[in-house]
C-alpha cells in the first residue's frame, strides 16, 4: 500500500524533502529561544549587564526570525508537496479506471469511486500534508526541548519524563479505541454517495411518484450513519484535551513547588527555572500533537487501503503480447461458448453457443427479458471475455486484437443510452474525433436524426444538458446510433436501440441502413419482431442458449417461441409473458 501510494508522489519529491528539512531547522531556533532568555534573566537582569541583554535579545529575535523564515518555507513546500500529491492521486485513479474492463467496473460501485477519488484522497492528502511537518516537527521538537531540559536540570527534567509516559499511554489508549470507528466510517460514506446519486439521476421519477419523503427519510438514515460512528470516535478523541490540560498544569504546579524550594537553596536561578517551564509547554503540546497526528493518521489508513484498491486493480481484459491492429470484415463466429459474470460454469448466463454470420448480414435477435441477449454480443466487442470457447471476428479471436482496434470497428449502441454535455456536434464526435461537419450531418440522416436537429434553433450547435435530459428518449437513440456510425465501423450492434422510436422511423433507419452501409454487419437486439422480421436471419434466445436461429418464414414455422412471440405482438398480448411460458 505505502509504496503503491508513495509511487504518486512522482516531480514533488524535492518538496517532500525541503519540508522536514526546514521544520527541523523551525524547531532548532525555537528550542534555543528559552534556553537564552534564561541567560536574559540569569546574566542580565539579575546582575545589571545591559550590554549581555542586548547581545541576547538580539540573538534571540534573530533566532525568533529565523524560525519564522523556516515554518513559512516549511509550510509552502508541505501545501506544494501535499496538494500536488494529492493531484497525482485523483490523477492515477481516474486513469487507471478507464483501463477497467466491464468485469472490474462491477467490483466498484459509482458512489464508492466517487468517495475515493474525494474524501479519500482529501483525507490522505492531510495526513500527508501532517506528516511532513507534524510527524518531523513534534518529536524532534519534544526530544529537543527534553535534551535542554536534563541539560539545565536532570531532576526536575524527570518529571517531564514520568508524566510524558503516562500520557502516552493513557493516549495511546483512547487512539486505538476511536481508530476502529474512523475504519468504519468510510463504507458508509459510500452509502451516502449511493443514496444523493440515485435521487439527482431520478429526481424526476422521485417527484413524479412524490417520493420526497421517503428520499430524505434514507439520506437522513445513511447521514445518521456517519454521525453516529463519528461521534462515538470523538467521544474518544476529546478527551484529549482534557487529560492534556490535567498534566500540564500538574506539571507546572510540581515544577514551580519544587523549583522553587531549588532556588531558595540556590540550586537553581530563576531563568533556568522560567525556561523549564517554557520546556515543560512546549514538551507536553509536542505530545499532544503527536496524538492528533496518530488520530489523523487512523482516517487516512482506511483511506489509503481504498484507495489502493483502485489502483492495484489491473484490468481483466489485456491485449496480447502482439495484437492485430485490422480487423478484416464484420464475420462473426461463436465456437462453444459458455460465459459466466463470475467465471464459473455454474453460474454461466450463455451456454454452448454456436453460430456463425457473415460479413454484412443484418441479423435480428430476440428473446424474453433475461435470456441473455445483451451478454452475447457484449462479447463480441470483448467487453467481457468468455469463461470458455471462442468469438471469432474477422476470422480471428478477439482477444488476438488490440482492444481499441477491435472496438473501433465493432460500434456499440447501448441498452442504456448516454449523451454527455457539450453540443450535438460534440457528442456526434466521440464517435470519430476528426469527424467533418458534413459526416456527422451524414451519420445523422441515416441515423434519422437530422429531422429534428435541424428543428432546433441552434441546429448541430445545440447544447445537450448533462445526460441529455432536454432531448427525447427517442432522439438520444438516433443520436447515439449517428455517434456509432461515425466509427464506420466492419460491425454494428444496436442494443435495443430503437426502442423509444415510433415503427415508422425505425423502418426508415433499417432501410437506411441496408442502402448505405450493406458491407457492414448489422446486429440488431429488439423486443418487437416488425424490427427484425426483415432482417436476413434471426436468432431466438431462450435462457442463455440458442433456440432458433433463421429467417422470418423459417422461424414462424418451425419455432414455438418465435411464433408464440410474433402472435403476441400482432395479436396485442405481451411479449415477455409469452416468451416466458415457453
Amino acid at each position: 500500500m505505502i509504496k503503491t501510494l508513495a509511487a504518486q508522489i512522482k516531480e514533488f519529491k524535492r518538496e517532500s524533502v525541503l519540508t522536514p528539512f526546514f521544520m527541523v531547522l523551525e524547531v532548532l531556533f525555537e528550542t534555543l529561544i528559552p534556553f537564552l532568555m534564561a541567560s536574559i534573566i540569569d546574566d542580565g537582569v539579575e546582575t545589571g549587564n545591559m550590554r549581555h541583554i542586548y547581545i541576547v535579545g538580539a540573538l534571540m529575535i534573530l533566532m525568533a526570525l529565523a524560525g519564522l523564515f523556516c515554518g513559512i518555507m516549511g509550510g509552502k513546500y508541505g501545501a506544494r508537496a501535499s496538494t500536488g500529491f494529492a493531484r497525482n492521486l485523483r490523477q492515477a485513479m481516474f486513469e487507471n479506471i478507464q483501463t477497467f474492463s466491464f468485469a472490474n467496473l462491477d467490483k466498484f460501485s459509482t458512489a464508492g469511486l466517487v468517495t475515493r477519488l474525494t474524501t479519500d484522497v482529501t483525507n490522505i492528502q492531510m495526513a500527508y500534508q501532517m506528516l511532513l511537518r507534524m510527524c518531523f516537527r513534534a518529536p524532534i521538537s519534544m526530544i529537543c526541548a527534553m535534551g535542554m531540559a536534563f541539560f539545565i536540570n536532570g531532576r526536575l527534567a524527570s518529571v517531564y519524563l514520568v508524566a510524558v509516559i503516562l500520557l502516552a499511554v493513557v493516549l495511546a489508549f483512547l487512539i486505538k479505541r476511536a481508530m476502529k470507528y474512523f475504519q468504519m466510517a468510510f463504507p458508509k460514506y459510500d452509502e451516502l454517495n449511493a443514496s444523493v446519486q440515485e435521487n439527482v439521476s431520478a429526481i424526476r421519477v422521485v417527484k413524479a411518484y412524490v417520493r420526497e419523503d421517503y428520499e430524505t427519510g434514507k439520506f437522513k438514515k445513511a447521514s445518521q450513519g456517519i454521525y453516529d460512528i463519528f461521534l462515538k470516535a470523538e467521544k474518544n478523541v476529546v478527551l484529549n484535551m482534557p487529560i492534556m490540560q490535567l498534566t500540564v498544569y500538574s506539571c507546572i504546579l510540581l515544577i514551580s513547588w519544587m523549583g522553587a524550594k531549588m532556588i531558595v537553596q540556590d540550586t537553581l536561578k530563576t531563568g533556568e527555572l522560567m525556561s523549564l517551564l517554557a520546556y515543560c509547554m512546549n514538551i507536553l503540546m509536542n505530545l499532544m500533537m503527536i496524538s492528533m497526528i496518530f488520530v489523523m493518521m487512523s482516517m487516512s489508513v482506511a483511506s489509503a487501503r481504498r484507495v489502493s484498491e483502485v489502483l492495484n486493480e489491473k484490468s481483466s481484459l489485456v491485449n496480447p503480447p502482439e495484437p492485430l491492429y485490422q480487423v478484416p470484415n464484420g464475420e462473426i463466429e461463436f465456437k462453444n461458448v459458455e460465459f459466466s459474470y463470475y467465471g464459473s460454469r455454474e453460474k454461466a448466463v450463455l451456454h454452448d453457443i454456436n453460430l456463425k454470420i457473415g460479413a454484412g448480414e443484418t441479423i435480428g435477435i430476440i428473446g424474453g427479458t433475461g435470456s441473455a441477449k445483451t451478454s452475447m454480443v457484449n462479447l463480441i466487442s470483448r467487453l467481457y471475455d468468455v469463461t470458455e470457447g471462442s468469438v471469432m471476428v474477422g476470422g480471428h479471436d478477439v482477444r488476438e486484437y488490440d482492444m481499441e482496434s477491435l472496438r473501433n470497428q465493432v460500434a456499440v449502441v447501448l441498452q442504456k443510452n448516454v449523451l454527455f454535455s457539450g453540443t450535438i456536434l460534440e457528442n456526434l464526435r466521440w464517435g470519430s474525433a476528426d469527424a467533418t461537419e458534413e459526416e456527422c450531418r451524414r451519420a445523422c440522416r441515416l441515423a434519422c436524426a437530422d429531422e429534428f436537429i435541424e428543428k432546433m434553433p441552434d441546429g448541430y450547435n445545440t447544447y445537450i444538458e448533462q445526460g441529455g435530459t432536454n432531448v427525447s428518449g427517442g432522439q438520444k437513440q438516433r443520436l447515439c446510433i449517428a455517434r456509432a456510425l461515425l466509427k464506420k465501423p466492419k460491425v454494428l450492434i444496436l442494443d435495443d436501440s430503437t426502442s423509444a422510436v415510433d415503427t415508422a422511423t425505425d423502418a426508415k433507419i433499417r432501410r437506411a441502413f441496408a442502402r448505405e452501409i450493406p458491407d457492414t454487419t448489422k446486429l440488431i437486439i429488439a423486443q418487437r419482431v416488425s424490427s427484425v422480421e426483415h432482417a436476413d436471419r434471426i436468432i431466438v434466445m431462450d435462457n442463455g442458449r440458442i433456440d432458433g436461429f433463421g429467417t422470418h418464414e423459417e422461424l414462424l414455422a418451425n419455432n414455438k417461441i418465435y411464433r408464440e412471440v410474433y402472435e403476441s405482438q400482432t395479436g396485442g398480448g405481451d411479449f415477455d409473458e409469452k416468451a416466458g411460458e415457453a
